[in-house]
């Protein structure tokens, strides 16, 4: 994955009709590639089933130094889900599962960030998988608000029968409840510092 440079705003912006000086206000970050930065997931199974995926692109956008005005996208190429198996790869990759041919991207991307803690976050969003959409929350840990460097980590879990998921691996007893966890490296490259929501 290419380094990414988050500098996006809305529209407006990009049609400039912004100041200089009010774009330079918002703080512009990128995400490691991996192996800094990693999506992985894990579903209970009679013989162990993890893994990761070798590629994807993720952007953090914010429209001001505002933690809570951040979007989150997460744009996986299916096909390249790696259990260490080359059968369960096969078998995720079919029409049974991910369906990589037709559907080649697995997305996330963020419709709200509310904060729950000190340096904890829940991120509702839209889940795509399979050309299936819901919605789902992201649960969010993130160190180094302010100092210009962090690292995000994260769990998602859904049922993948919710997302016409419905068979099996041969010889494996899988359950229906599939755990996404992202870690995701950031550095700010410029703009200000990030703030946390002051509370009443």
């Amino acid at each position: 994955m290419k380094m990414k440079y988050l500098a996006l705003l809305p529209v407006i912006v990009a049609a400039g009709f912004l100041p200089l000086q009010t774009q330079a206000q918002v703080p512009v970050f990128a995400i490691s590639p991996p192996p800094t930065s990693s999506v992985k997931f894990f579903v209970k199974a009679s013989v162990a089933l993890t893994g990761n995926f070798d590629k994807w692109d993720a952007t953090l956008v914010f429209t001001s130094p505002d933690v809570t005005t951040g979007v989150l996208d997460i744009k996986i190429q299916a096909a390249s889900v790696n259990t260490g198996s080359g059968m369960k790869d096969d078998k995720l990759k079919s029409k049974d599962f991910f369906d990589v041919e037709k559907n080649p991207l697995i997305t996330f991307h963020s419709t709200k960030v509310v904060q729950t803690g000190p340096n904890t976050f829940d991120i509702p969003g839209t889940f795509t998988i399979r050309g299936v959409s819901k919605p789902e929350t992201l649960s969010l840990t993130v160190s180094g608000i302010g100092t210009g460097e962090g690292d995000i980590k994260g769990t998602m879990a859904f049922d993948r029968k919710d997302y016409g998921m419905n068979s099996g691996i041969p010889f494996i007893k899988i359950a229906d409840r599939v755990e996404v966890n992202i870690s995701l490296h950031g550095k700010r490259v410029s703009g200000p510092p990030m703030k946390l929501k002051q509370s009443n």
